[in-house]
């Protein structure tokens, strides 16, 4: 009995360590949903991990585009951070030769920016975007396949 009582004054303290389910916890790790397939081309799938929050002022959204997939050219009203936390991507910005990113890769776009970002021919690519929701995105030319194609050959490392 003493036991007992012991274990439960030792017990004790921990409960008010305990989980709350008063917490709003989303799941960076689910894979989203799937994006309609209006200003790209190949899959890609997000998840809003922090969206049109009044107190946060920028919008986190994770993106998984799978390999072959890219986004047309596109800017923002504000600037965009991209974090590639898994794979390999494509990323262009209006007049400068494209590069290719990689996880651990951290790239700033300033805003009104033209731009446009993917996965690798080869790689899919699982990236946060960080951005103001204040405008919705603008999208101002497709980028075709024989484009995406020809930055491949440019930029494939053999």
């Amino acid at each position: 009995m003493r036991n007992l009582i012991l274990e439960l004054i030792l017990l004790a303290p921990l409960c008010l360590f305990a989980q709350s389910s008063d917490y709003n916890i989303s799941s960076y790790n689910i894979e989203g949903t799937k994006a309609p397939n209006n200003h790209y081309i190949g899959e890609a799938w997000l998840n809003a991990i922090i969206h049109d929050d009044a107190e946060f002022d920028y919008n986190i959204t994770k993106a998984t585009f799978k390999a072959n997939s890219t986004l047309d050219w596109h800017k923002h009203s504000s600037v965009q951070v991209l974090i590639i936390v898994d794979g390999k991507a494509y990323y262009q910005e209006r007049g400068k030769n494209p590069i290719i990113l990689q996880e651990g890769d951290v790239i700033k776009c300033e805003k009104n920016t033209e731009h446009w970002h993917s996965s690798t021919k080869d790689n899919d690519v699982t990236y946060l975007a960080l951005y103001s929701g204040e405008e919705p995105t603008t999208w101002t030319e497709v980028l075709t396949q024989e484009y995406y194609d020809n930055v491949h050959k440019m930029l494939r490392m053999d």
